[in-house]
């Protein structure tokens, strides 16, 4: 990813939140907590499915590599957002911008078709019970979370390579919370319009393609349960699905609202609050959404929290004994 030789620019700096100098040190403890429990919540969401045997199935599985995923994703950008709070002169380089645009749009593609692929599996298991077992097989759940993930990593190298060809010559001030495209785009040297056009179109591609998949699978979905006679039969499948769409709704409506837009019409301080949704609210509340909702992985935390505390008591005893 070389740059053209107009190029002077060799660092941007990170605009972020102008007129928060007095509280920075009040939102770096916040984030840094948001941003802990982010990790923790992910980490035992993955943990949860990966050490209970009854879990092992794709459902939980698709949910466990979106926690992984999540690890990932938020680690592109808040670390960065943490030390600019203390950072007086919030820069970056050039290629750890580009760097961190090509990782945060790789690994939010790689998500959206995650999102798509848990679709797919409950439209499966509610509309194709008695086919499920057969056709959502360990290995085509493997083979769709590694294409999602090839997909997502391959897909936005047109955009990089494209801005990693522009001239920079100033200014240089990112008016954002992290490096991403469109406000890169805008401190070029040059007429931008061609890239503005393939960023909408590829962002469109990749917002409006899964949203329409999952809700083609959701209507299918809704129509089947419906036709199911019993009130108890249609509440447990409203409520295999009804994490999932919590999250697509978070995920694709804030995405929706950034990515899909020709032209720049809403306030900066409206697109850096829309990136904290996206990027910070998000994947906080996926692991929440996904323990308090979901009886499963409710009741492992539960029977793991008992039997440490069960081992733990045995252990007391033991020791008394010896005594």
């Amino acid at each position: 990813m070389g740059t053209s030789n107009h190029s002077t620019v060799k660092e941007f700096i990170i605009a972020g939140f102008p007129g928060i100098h007095h509280v920075r040190h009040f939102l770096f403890v916040l984030l840094l907590l948001m941003y802990l429990c982010i990790i923790t919540g992910n980490v035992v969401v993955f943990l949860i499915i990966r050490l209970q045997p009854r879990l092992h199935i794709p459902m939980y599985f698709f949910i466990s590599i979106l926690s992984f995923l999540e690890l990932w994703y938020t680690a592109v950008t808040i670390p960065k957002m943490l030390s600019n709070l203390l950072d007086v002169r919030k820069s970056i380089s050039f290629q750890g911008c580009l760097l961190q645009v090509y990782f945060l749009h790789s690994l939010g593609i790689t998500e959206a078709l995650l999102l798509t692929t848990m679709a797919y599996d409950r439209y499966l298991a509610i509309c194709t019970p008695l086919h499920y077992p057969t056709i959502m097989t360990f290995q085509l759940g493997v083979k769709l979370t590694i294409s999602c993930w090839l997909f997502g990593f391959f897909y936005p190298v047109t955009e990089i390579i494209l801005i990693s060809q522009l001239p920079f010559c100033g200014p240089n001030i990112i008016e954002h919370i992290f490096c991403d495209l469109s406000p890169v785009l805008s401190l070029a040297c040059t007429d931008t319009s061609t890239s503005v056009i393939l960023d909408f179109a590829l962002s469109a591609c990749v917002i409006t393609g899964p949203v329409s998949l999952i809700v083609l699978s959701y209507v299918r979905i809704i129509r089947v349960v419906l036709n199911i006679p019993s009130a108890e039969g249609r509440q447990k499948a409203f409520s295999t699905c009804a994490t999932h769409l919590i999250v697509v709704v978070l995920f694709f409506g804030s995405v929706g609202f950034m990515y899909i837009r020709l032209t720049k019409t809403y306030s900066l301080n409206y697109d850096k609050s829309l990136a904290v949704v996206y990027s910070v609210l998000t994947p906080l509340c996926n692991p929440v959404i996904y323990s308090l909702r979901n009886k499963e992985i409710k009741e492992a935390i539960w029977k793991i929290m008992i039997r440490r505390k069960t081992f733990s008591n045995k252990n007391e005893v033991c020791n008394a004994l010896s005594q």
